[in-house]
């Protein structure tokens, strides 16, 4: 029987103990991860966990579900160390596990701010069950939220907040929102919107300075003035859970660097989910992605692959994020470079923007337009050819162009 741990305890564990389970593997699965919690939900958690009256974690799967798949999890477990030579990762306090094969789903960790003290009382990030649960408690009782960063958590919380009737700010150093993860039309559309909902953001605003006083972050300097902080997010990205991979001599880069099969540089040892950096044929380079189906779908590749069935990852990338009433959908990887084309009238606030490389369908962003998402999905995952002159027109049903 193959001994397989995984490491991890987020959608992409969660995923490949169930898709290890489908295929029958006869294996013994020990999951480990640092959380105290069954793997659970997290995009809900800068939106409806933040707001309800009684919030509750959203298990992905019971307890007798795991017990049923024959997974053990070993919760509130830290790995600090991979011994590779020997199979067997060591935890804190001494203990070791060895493995057959090791996956390592460790994900990722919101990004510091440079320059900030650690451990200040009213500065919040959100990662994981643990972050949302302490914003919450502060987010009750805060008059104003100072968010830094123009990013989609940054705007989630942002919306969130200011339903909550928070007086909020978002402070974004770049000269557009979400200025790499999104076209320059979705990032002017999302601007206007959430100032028009009371979000103050400010574009092109670095922070200088910070004014700290009794623990907490009493202010930000910018060159435009000081900006009050009474409960501050900072969501300026994510870097991956790399370390135990580095200290095992695995090739990493921005990410653990993984093949078409989610095996790292030891045949023995995969990765899978937030931490990894995967060859993307469409762009012809490896990226990182953030996301739940990312996270699943490459969980489920891992899962063929630890089962002998080895099938190369080609999944399309596609992604959500919810803003106040705005629901915005993401098909494919946008690239600057595209042609682009909108198609609808954002003054109507349903639209979607077409990508173009070449002929073909490579990116559609589509603001509250799911059937226009779905059917991108589609197109770009068959390669068509859709003409611009029928796509561009929002009465003709994307679908109908396949």
């Amino acid at each position: 029987m193959m001994n397989i741990v995984v490491v991890g305890g987020g959608h992409a564990a969660a995923q490949l103990s169930a898709s290890l389970a489908e295929h029958a593997l006869p294996a013994k699965v020990t999951l480990v991860t640092e959380e105290a919690h069954l793997p659970y939900h997290r995009p809900p958690l800068s939106k409806a966990y933040l707001k309800d009256a009684e919030p509750a974690a959203a298990w992905l799967r019971s307890a007798d579900f795991y017990a049923g798949a024959g997974a053990q999890w070993r919760l509130s477990s830290r790995v600090v160390r991979i011994v590779r030579d020997e199979r067997r990762i060591e935890l804190a306090g001494a203990e070791s596990l060895p493995y057959d094969r090791l996956v390592l789903a460790t994900g990722a960790r919101a990004r510091s701010l440079p320059g900030l003290q650690e451990g200040l009382g009213n500065v919040h990030t959100l990662r994981n069950l643990d972050d949302a649960a302490r914003l919450r408690h502060r987010l009750s009782a805060a008059e104003s939220v100072l968010v830094i960063g123009g990013g989609f958590i940054g705007l989630e919380i942002a919306a969130t907040a200011a339903q909550l009737g928070k007086r909020v700010v978002v402070l974004e150093a770049a000269a557009r929102l979400l200025s790499r993860s999104a076209s320059p039309e979705v990032s002017d559309y999302l601007l206007a919107s959430h100032r028009a909902a009371g979000v103050d953001i400010r574009l092109n605003t670095a922070i200088e300075a910070f004014d700290v006083q009794g623990g907490q972050l009493v202010a930000v300097r910018t060159a435009q003035g000081a900006v009050p902080a009474d409960l501050v997010v900072v969501g300026i990205g994510a870097v991956p859970n790399d370390e135990l991979a580095r200290q095992a001599g695995l090739l990493c880069d921005n990410g653990i660097v993984v093949d078409a099969h989610m095996a790292t540089s030891d045949p023995a040892i995969l990765a899978i989910g937030d931490c990894t950096a995967f060859p993307f044929a469409p762009l012809g380079r490896r990226i990182r992605l953030e996301s739940v189906q990312n996270a699943n779908d490459q969980a489920r590749c891992a899962a063929l692959a630890l089962a002998g069935t080895a099938e190369a990852y080609s999944a399309l990338p596609w992604f959500w994020s919810e803003q106040g009433a705005l629901r915005i959908q993401i098909a494919g990887v946008p690239e600057a470079h595209h042609e682009r084309i909108v198609r609808g009238d954002p003054g109507q606030g349903r639209f979607s923007v077409l990508h173009f490389r070449d002929d073909t369908l490579s990116c559609v962003e589509s603001v509250n337009v799911p059937a226009d998402h779905m059917a991108a999905r589609k197109l770009i995952a068959e390669a068509c050819r859709v003409p611009r002159d029928k796509a561009v027109d929002a009465s003709i049903p994307l679908k109908s162009l396949a």
